[in-house]
């Protein structure tokens, strides 16, 4: 089987959020084992492997998504990177790609020089700061709002990039995060003259994930909440992941956020190990 290394909301080589995509499973076949999809996260430990399963209509399969420690319910840069294997890598004549996921019915089509994902909003709801935060993040925040994730809004662009987070303290804060502790945004207004709207980065060892370089699942967040508090529907949004940064653009539409960006194939390889069942 080949697998595929891709860097996803990347403007060009070694930016953005690298993911795993495997090879597409037959669906007489089914799914392999749990244990063994997730082995394999782990022996590639990237934020995330993609596993995608063929069905009968050759622009739909079904997709799951594994961090090194776990199966993730919601992943956008897997998923844009999918898509670029799936168009790019392997020719699929196809405008839009559906993909069957614990998050429902997720679409990607092209959009010029980018791709296009159609992903559940979550707006959030104000929260009060919750213990120990301020203190694992070495920044006391201006407000924190609760959707999956926590969303710490910090003064200014520049105690976004200066967070130092103190993980061990931070895998146990979850707050009324729906997604559980150890998950937890820092983001505020990018500074007078950016190229983008706001910027941010994701703290994740409660995925197993100390950083996250570029995040899809947290921009669905993050879309509405600056949606609201800048009275527009698209945004720009830079993931501060330090040496690398993600750069995606964001539509709020209700109930549905459109995530829009580019991604870069760096490499293929071929599995020794064949998949076991359960």
């Amino acid at each position: 089987m080949r697998q595929w290394t891709v860097d996803a909301f990347a403007s060009a080589p070694f930016r953005g959020n690298p993911a795993c995509v495997v090879e597409a499973f037959e669906p007489g076949a089914g799914w392999p084992s749990d244990e063994w999809l997730q082995a394999l996260a782990a022996e590639n430990n990237q934020a995330e492997t993609a596993y995608l399963l063929r069905t009968a209509d050759p622009s739909r399969f079904g997709l799951r998504w594994f961090t090194p420690k776990l199966e993730a319910p919601l992943c956008g840069h897997a998923t844009l990177a999918a898509a670029q294997v799936l168009f790019f890598e392997l020719g699929l004549e196809a405008e839009l790609l559906a993909f069957d996921t614990r998050s429902g019915v997720l679409t990607v089509r092209r959009a010029g020089d980018r791709m296009e994902m159609d992903f559940p909003a979550d707006p959030p709801r104000a929260t009060a700061v919750p213990a120990g935060l301020a203190e694992a993040l070495g920044v006391t925040p201006v407000e924190v709002w609760a959707g999956a994730y926590l969303v710490a809004i910090l003064e200014d662009e520049a105690a976004v990039r200066a967070a130092a987070p103190d993980l061990g303290a931070l895998v146990k804060i979850g707050g009324e995060a729906t997604g559980g502790p150890g998950q937890v945004i820092v983001a505020a207004l990018a500074d007078q003259g950016a190229p983008y709207d706001v910027v941010s980065r994701f703290f994740a060892p409660g995925f197993g994930i100390p950083e996250d370089p570029a995040t899809g699942s947290a921009h669905c967040i993050l879309s509405p909440l600056y949606g609201d508090k800048l009275g527009r529907r698209t945004l720009a949004f830079h993931q501060a992941y330090p040496g690398r940064g993600g750069e995606l653009e964001c539509e709020h539409r209700g109930a549905r956020v459109l995530l829009r960006g580019r991604a870069v194939t760096m490499m293929e390889s071929r599995l020794r190990v064949a998949p076991s069942r359960a």
